[in-house]
């Protein structure tokens, strides 16, 4: 479990040499879970146009198994989080769909996962790394009439 503690400064304006005190001293401290960074990542992620799902074959049926003992999916398949007092680090594994350009997608992801969890937690995010390991097709284009087969294409 990881703590973060907005700061505030009680002698003066920021930066003019005043002491730093952790706000919540005197009315207690909040603590936010990896495990809440890490849905709040995966939730971010999936809210982005083309990506697929997240998590690779592994991740996807380790996935499938917990999510039949627990009775759902498993939310946070394919993200892992590393929480401080005051900063993330976060690693996205996801499938993009066909046709949308990849680094388009990567790069909102990116954007949307440090959005949501600065302004859900307000820690800072420091880096979000992103592997794209597959690309998903619909159901419609593995069955698409038009493209040749290999015995139409052969003779």
């Amino acid at each position: 479990m990881a703590e973060t503690k907005p700061e505030r400064s009680t002698e003066g304006p920021e930066g003019s040499g005043g002491s730093i005190e952790e706000k919540g001293d005197e009315h207690g401290r909040t603590t936010i879970a990896e495990s809440v960074v890490a849905k709040i990542a995966a939730l971010a992620a999936r809210e982005v146009e083309g990506v697929d799902s997240l998590g690779g074959a592994i991740s996807g049926a380790i996935a499938g198994v917990v999510g039949r003992v627990r009775g759902s999916e498993h939310k946070t398949a394919g993200v892992g989080v590393e929480v401080g007092a005051k900063q993330a680090a976060v690693d996205v594994t996801m499938k993009v769909r066909y046709p949308f350009p990849i680094h388009e997608v990567a790069e909102l992801v990116r954007q949307n996962v440090i959005d949501r969890i600065q302004s859900m937690t307000g820690l800072e995010v420091v880096e979000v790394n992103i592997a794209v390991t597959d690309l998903a097709f619909d159901a419609d284009d593995d069955a698409d009439p038009s493209s040749p087969t290999p015995s139409d294409r052969l003779q």
